[in-house]
């Protein structure tokens, strides 16, 4: 059985399991909600079987999640692991992203209940509040962290001088980014400014949302209400261009003697100890499968083929639909120009 490294995150006093867990799949945005009691097993089965950073968002449900994974805790689990969930986008009516400080501690108080603990371990804020200097939201985090309610500050998808403007105001622990072979546009900027400031990297989708499991074939198996079905990668026109990278992968991973999607997580694992990826699944030999992935070494020549097989025409299409431009990388206005 392969044993989970346990590697620190960021320069904070973070430390986690070398691989996390993303639970949104199990509540939202991948068709309707899976079982309860399958999900609990899985959690445990994770967290007994060494993985024990467990991602979630107040958003996954919407906040069906954070009640999911708060059940899953009782018992004695809480304090075998290390707890991330986010806030910043609301969902009531019209979808906005929001840095308040009065919303972000109206949020992390209700996250707070609803996961049935005293502390948050990483609290991140989701998206970016474009309209918001950043140094008022992590003004606020900031009091939260004094208070010994969140551990940990992270962001989601901000740009690298949203990055250092915030780090200024707290030390942030870790960046959640979207990485993998068929996303890579943070390697250019964010990854570097993250490394240069010690904050740790978590990889979200670095399974290229299953794209880089299964191929074109998971659009057979999605189920209603699936959101993957709008997003612009998966469109036929893309998808058929996509599906190039996804047989060289498998071709690799063939010759490796490992499944593609262990293939591809590797990669991400073999980007440095600072980055961890959280991949998500519903199904314990999926999680097993993604366990099996950090026992697979690459040589350079192996990284260097598949970084040549995935660079950044290999793959068609936006990440996010044209209502979603402001979920990526996102900027926010500098504080002088802010009126209280």
């Amino acid at each position: 059985m392969t044993t989970i490294p346990r590697v620190k995150l960021g320069s904070q006093g973070l430390e986690v399991s070398a691989q996390g867990l993303g639970c949104m799949g199990m509540s939202a945005f991948y068709g309707p909600p899976k079982p309860e009691p399958d999900m609990i097993k899985l959690i445990h089965h994770a967290i007994n079987s060494g993985i024990t950073f467990l991602d979630t968002s107040d958003i996954y449900g919407p906040k069906l999640n954070e009640i999911l994974i708060g059940k899953a805790l009782k018992g004695g689990m809480r304090d075998k692991v290390e707890l991330a969930t986010k806030f910043g986008v609301k969902l009531d009516g019209i979808r906005e992203v929001c840095g308040d400080p009065a919303y972000v501690r109206a949020c992390c108080e209700a996250s707070l209940q609803r996961l049935e603990v005293d502390c948050i371990d990483l609290y991140y804020q989701h998206r970016i509040d474009t309209r918001l200097p950043i140094e008022i939201t992590m003004g606020e985090l900031k009091k939260l962290v004094e208070e010994g309610k969140i551990k940990y500050i992270g962001l989601s998808e901000a740009s690298a001088s949203t990055i250092r403007r915030a780090h200024a105001v707290h030390p942030l622990t870790a960046i959640q980014l979207e990485w993998s072979l068929w996303t890579r546009d943070v390697e250019e900027e964010i990854v570097p400014t993250c490394r240069e400031l010690g904050i740790g990297i978590v990889a979200y989708s670095p399974l290229g949302r299953g794209f880089l499991s299964s191929g074109p074939k998971m659009m057979d198996k999605l189920e209603e209400g699936d959101f993957r079905k709008f997003l612009p990668r998966f469109q036929a026109e893309n998808l058929e261009h996509n599906k190039i990278l996804f047989e060289r992968v498998n071709e690799i991973a063939t010759k490796k003697g490992c499944t593609p999607s262990q293939l591809a997580l590797a990669w991400v694992h073999h980007q440095g100890n600072d980055v961890v990826p959280i991949p998500g699944t519903t199904k314990i030999q999926n999680l097993e499968q993604n366990i099996g992935a950090l026992s697979v070494k690459l040589t350079p020549e192996e990284m260097a083929e598949l970084e040549s097989i995935a660079s950044a025409d290999s793959v068609k299409g936006d990440r996010y639909g044209s209502g979603l431009t402001t979920y990526v990388n996102s900027e926010t206005p500098p504080l002088s120009s802010w009126k209280a």
